[in-house]
């Protein structure tokens, strides 16, 4: 089973300060280790034995197209204004071809490896999400800044990579659309499941399969966390800081 790869490269409404910064027209233009940001993760996503297609979504396909070299399994498509409608519209696209794995255009440390641990333990859930274990990546990077959510059993940051298996997960889609605009998404998600969970999950007495678990059963899903072996999967370009950081460890000065 090969997935399709979506690389989400959109643009939020008005300038991008860190693209403005780097003076690009968009963030994933913005140049990492002598190239262009967007051009890390497609690569390593392309020489996975587990990617089928690339599709690179963007409000600009031509603004993105001279920063990819051609490759036939590669595609940059127009996107929708928000990640949320973007998805939605790829479920009800008939040509795409499932499972897809979502990351995004500012994964600039994604390597093939990762990709290919991510895609064979996310085979049998309907939504898995790649996390990173806080311990993990403090061991790597002991001052890195990072977004935590706590659960029983450890602590965890997104690592940009998620897998659907079919157009049947429009659900969870839908849910995430609710909660789109806020920082505190993944709070306000466990919220949605009760207070009882949300209690749960703010004293630790539930762990993270716990709660995707039940998640999962409100939507009529199975959904779970892959929880990934390299701590730079954790580690995304969205701030000054980490540009710094990727390209210290990119130089190999980190």
């Amino acid at each position: 089973m090969k997935y399709s790869a979506v690389v989400l490269a959109g643009s939020r409404p008005g300038r991008d300060p860190l693209a403005a910064q780097f003076g690009t027209a968009m963030k994933a233009l913005i140049p990492v280790a002598g190239e262009p940001m967007v051009r890390r993760p497609v690569r390593a996503l392309l020489a996975s034995g587990s990617i089928g297609r690339v599709l690179v979504m963007t409000q600009d396909p031509d603004g993105l197209a001279g920063a990819l070299a051609a490759d036939p399994r590669l595609a940059i498509c127009r996107s929708s204004e928000t990640i949320a409608a973007t998805l939605l519209a790829l479920c009800d696209n008939p040509a795409v071809a499932w499972p897809l794995l979502v990351t995004t255009a500012d994964h600039a440390l994604l390597d093939t490896a990762t990709v290919d641990e991510f895609c064979d333990a996310a085979s049998g859930l309907d939504v898995a999400v790649g996390v990173v274990e806080r311990r993990l990546l403090l061991r790597r990077l002991p001052d890195a800044r990072r977004t935590w959510l706590r659960f029983r059993g450890g602590a965890y940051t997104g690592a940009n990579l998620f897998a659907l298996r079919s157009p049947q997960v429009r659900s969870a889609i839908a849910l995430w659309q609710s909660v789109e605009q806020d920082r505190k998404k993944g709070r306000r998600i466990v919220a949605l499941l009760g207070p009882a969970v949300l209690l749960g999950s703010a004293l630790r007495l539930l762990s993270i399969d716990d709660v995707l678990a039940r998640l999962g059963r409100k939507l009529g899903l199975r959904a779970g966390a892959v929880r990934l072996g390299n701590p730079l999967a954790g580690v995304d370009v969205d701030k000054p800081e980490d540009h710094a950081l990727a390209e210290s460890i990119l130089a190999g000065t980190r």
